[in-house]
């Protein structure tokens, strides 16, 4: 039986996985906000049940079923997304944790009405794939990230990741969303990015540098 609980582990190893991260126990009791010791109960149980394994060096993979059900989970969560931005209005920056809460609750038949509604879009308002694009993917459609962006060209705001609600407020607030257009003005000693947006300087941090996705204008 996929519990509720199994489909979090499975989707969490799959977005962990498209953001180029190793996906071990401490990496899950983080995400999850779990202790090590469920993690551990968690993944023998999703080991039975032939949804993951485990390498030998402690790194955690989907099997093929597993996959299948973190991606159909994904759609779903997708799909809530989009309803909520393009439906009822919600800002982009917190449809996310709502569609957490929500993509548990959606039958096939819901499901295959939101589809209907809402059209055929394969990103969500975070520009982010329901496909789970990995970063060697993203860097075959020509993207790369803000931080290795090159001074004095000119990109757009491709995607970004989307698990950080108070990372997607603060770049909101500093009128950095998908769709936007910047000049890089520089690459930092410091490891920032100065940005020049509309006519505005912008200057991010290494950290939120990597967490966003652009495409050369």
């Amino acid at each position: 039986m996929i519990t509720v609980s199994k489909e979090d582990y499975l989707k969490s190893i799959l977005e962990a996985e498209s953001e180029g991260e190793e996906v071990i126990s401490a990496r899950l009791a983080n995400l999850l906000k779990v202790s090590p010791p469920a993690v551990t109960m968690a993944l023998r149980r999703l080991k039975k049940d032939g949804l993951v394994r485990v390498e030998g060096g402690g790194e955690v993979r989907l099997t093929a079923t597993g996959r299948k059900i973190a991606r159909k989970l994904t759609l779903r969560h997708h799909l809530i997304e989009r309803m909520l931005t393009e439906i009822f209005g919600m800002p982009w920056y917190a449809v996310h944790d709502e569609a957490e809460r929500l993509e548990h609750a959606v039958s096939p038949a819901f499901e295959k009405k939101l589809v209907e509604k809402l059209g055929a879009s394969e990103t969500c308002p975070h520009g982010n794939s329901f496909n789970m694009l990995s970063n060697s993917e993203r860097r075959k459609r020509g993207l790369c990230l803000l931080s290795e962006a090159q001074a004095k060209k000119k990109y757009s705001i491709n995607a970004i990741y989307e698990r950080d609600r108070k990372l997607l407020e603060f770049l909101d607030q500093q009128g950095i969303r998908p769709g936007t257009h910047i000049s890089i003005q520089s690459q930092n000693y410091d490891s920032t990015v100065t940005l020049l947006i509309a006519d505005r300087l912008v200057r991010l941090g290494l950290t939120a540098a990597k967490r966003i996705w652009v495409a050369a204008a």
